[in-house]
């Protein structure tokens, strides 16, 4: 009976010290994939556009290879080069922004509506400590409505669908953020790999929709 005891406060140690671990780890590996991005985009400041197709089939295939690789050494490789993918595709779309003055205003607020978004519901998850496996069927469907959006919109390249497709997307990437960081409070998500590219997705995607919208309604998209 006394070894059941001290069982129970121990193995409650050991689940709140494997949780700030993978918190520990995916923040930090968060944080350096955002730089090597930046650096990336920066690096292809001169660089021509990616193709949209291209870019499509790198996102999604970089992404699952990462997943591939998530419980091997190669996982850390394959975030920085999904990560840095995707910086330096959208490098020459912010290098053409902030030639002027209105586009440097948009990216700067794009970025700070990213951070504000991303930095407020991660603190609600982290306070709050609710499970939101509830949105799993949500995300789910959400995923491939807009998967098909995104088909729709390179196909006939309608602007208000695009501009629709914007918000749909920030509802869904924040639903994102709230579920992944719940799933590493309450157990769901033991490896910080994934929860690294699933959150990086998820700012991402924030962050060119807020840059859609903002250009949009300033008359420069």
């Amino acid at each position: 009976m006394q070894d059941r005891t001290i069982a129970q406060p121990a193995a409650g140690i050991e689940v709140v010290g494997t949780t700030n671990k993978v918190l520990k780890n995916t923040y930090l590996l968060l944080a350096m994939s955002l730089a090597f991005s930046a650096l990336t985009a920066y690096l292809a400041r001169g660089a021509a556009p990616i193709n949209p197709w291209v870019f499509l089939g790198g996102f999604i295939g970089l992404s699952f290879l990462t997943q591939i690789l998530a419980n091997s050494a190669w996982g850390l490789l394959a975030v920085f080069g999904f990560t840095g993918f995707v910086g330096f595709a959208i490098g020459p779309l912010l290098n053409a922004l902030m030639q002027s003055s209105a586009g440097s205003a948009i990216v700067m607020q794009a970025l700070g509506g990213t951070a504000f978004i991303f930095l407020g519901l991660s603190a609600y998850a982290l306070t709050t400590k609710k499970d939101f496996s509830f949105l799993s069927g949500f995300i789910t469907a959400g995923a491939i409505v807009l998967l098909l959006g995104i088909v729709a919109v390179l196909v006939f390249e309608m602007p208000t669908l695009h501009l629709v497709l914007s918000g749909a997307f920030m509802l869904f990437s924040s639903a994102i953020i709230l579920f992944q960081t719940g799933q590493i409070i309450n157990g769901g998500e033991r490896n910080y790999i994934i929860a690294t590219i699933t959150l990086y997705a998820s700012i991402y995607n924030i962050f060119i929709s807020l840059l859609h919208i903002l250009m949009a309604f300033s008359g420069d998209d």
